[in-house]
């Protein structure tokens, strides 16, 4: 993030602008849209700035902007239309002290100015570090569509409310209620009338004062294979409403930015044969955290029921009385094999799959060696890069094909997804050789969809 978002307050601030053609009357609509002082110089300015001046809106000077124009100003927009004016106009206004953007001049600028859906007081600033200008158009064209015009009418009535709000308790209390508020009871009122959306605030309120505090609770979310647009809607819902998220190892930054800044982030990552937080530690924190009625996410990679130790956490919070739901996640098997264009099951080929584990807590796991080994048979080994050797030797031993083909995806689902295609007979040696970092699903039985490679550009690494 090369640019870092805020909220400038522009009450008696003082923005000025230099240049009176388009590039100034384009940065002056959106300018005139605040409660800032703005003064234009410009020898020659557009008829339209000339009117805005006359009617009061800004101040016009027709002369070309010069030395002490910039005194106490917040901002400076150098929009002449001309390099060298543009140049020579931002270097007075950096040394007088005023942030500093030149109209289509990335480089050179302090501050670029967004794309802006405006719903006042509810503002959503759009950016894209100047690399698409167009996308941030559509992205605020489509904002526009989604976002109701009585917002900001709601908005105006909630901030006006907001201090008769504090006699809830701060926190979770005062969320619920505002919650309430602009999705259900407000909505409600406005379609009345927008003189209806006080007495009901003033009721809600009162319905609020009058509830009991929510006692703690546990969602045991699935967080899927790492990439956020597989998330499911009620897993964003859980994130968005947590007042503590602890999450294992595995759960991509990009899933961990869609909980609330205000939530307690506690990692409690697990690494197979490494360094791990405690199961009895994790068990200690659910209760600890819920027993404060916090509404806690408990957020696993994947589906929170599969391999996911789920039955311990729960017997945990249960005896302490703490409720608790599950939020089903995108398993790393089915997104995995997606990528690779296979199904998990194949009329006359397999009419089941085993999703297996390559260790459990004694070590490496052991499994139905004779009936894995038997042809056409397709499992899932989570967890299975360092018993890779141990899984090969135990299938050899027990007469399996040396040719079965085995799929190894490490990073299933994210940008830096890689897949390696091996057999029976190499794999051992060819995972080890991958050297892969991430975490990886060995698809036993399954070999890449060779349309599949082709499609999806699939960056595989040839075996013998």
């Amino acid at each position: 993030m090369e640019h870092f978002p805020i909220f400038l307050a522009t009450t008696g601030r003082r923005i000025v602008l230099s240049g009176g053609g388009d590039a100034a009357l384009a940065k002056l609509r959106l300018l005139l849209k605040t409660s800032a002082r703005i003064a234009v110089f410009a020898a020659h300015p557009a008829p339209e700035i000339v009117q805005w001046a006359a009617a009061g809106k800004l101040t016009l000077t027709k002369r070309a902007y010069d030395h002490g124009d910039t005194i106490c100003a917040a901002l400076f927009y150098a929009a002449n239309e001309d390099d060298a004016e543009d140049k020579r106009t931002a270097a007075i206004a950096r040394a007088e002290g005023a942030l500093v953007n030149i109209v289509d001049n990335l480089g050179d600028s302090q501050f670029i100015t967004p794309a802006i859906v405006d719903r006042d007081p509810v503002t959503v600033a759009i950016g894209t570090e100047g690399a698409a200008p167009v996308l941030a158009r559509a992205i605020k064209a489509d904002l526009e569509e989604r976002l109701p015009a009585t917002l900001g009418t709601l908005a105006r009535i909630g901030k006006a409310f907001r201090s008769a709000s504090y006699a809830l308790p701060f926190g979770r209390a005062r969320r619920d209620f505002w919650r309430d508020y602009y999705f259900n009871t407000g909505p409600e009122a406005m379609r009345e009338s927008e003189a209806a959306v006080r007495p009901a605030l003033d009721t809600l309120l009162q319905t609020h004062l009058g509830k009991s505090a929510r006692d703690g609770h546990v969602a045991f979310v699935g967080g899927g294979p790492g990439d956020p647009e597989l998330l499911t809607l009620k897993a964003r819902r859980a994130l968005d409403e947590a007042d503590v998220v602890i999450y294992d190892r595995l759960i991509s930054p990009e899933i961990l930015e869609l909980a609330r800044r205000e939530a307690l982030m506690i990692d409690v990552g697990k690494e197979g044969f490494g360094p791990s937080t405690s199961q009895a530690t994790i068990n200690d924190l659910l209760v600890e955290h819920a027993q404060t009625g916090a509404q806690i996410v408990r957020l696993k990679s994947g589906d929170a029921t599969v391999f996911g130790r789920l039955d311990e956490e729960i017997d945990a919070i249960e005896a302490h009385g703490i409720g608790w739901h599950i939020v089903p996640g995108i398993t790393a098997a089915s997104a995995a094999v997606a990528s690779i264009g296979q199904s998990l099951t194949r009329r006359g080929r397999n009419d089941a799959v085993r999703f297996l584990t390559g260790h459990d807590m004694k070590g490496f796991a052991d499994h139905d060696w004779t009936t894995l080994a038997r042809p056409n048979e397709v499992a899932a080994i989570y967890m299975g890069k360092k018993s890779a050797r141990f899984v090969q030797g135990r299938l050899i031993m027990h007469g399996a094909d040396r040719a079965t083909p085995v799929t190894v995806i490490e990073n299933a689902s994210r940008a830096d997804q890689r897949v390696l295609e091996t057999s029976l007979g190499s794999m051992a040696e060819d995972i080890a050789n991958a050297a892969m970092t991430g975490p990886a699903l060995t698809f036993y039985g399954l070999a890449p969809r060779a349309a599949a490679r082709a499609a999806h550009d699939i960056p595989l690494e040839e075996t013998a």
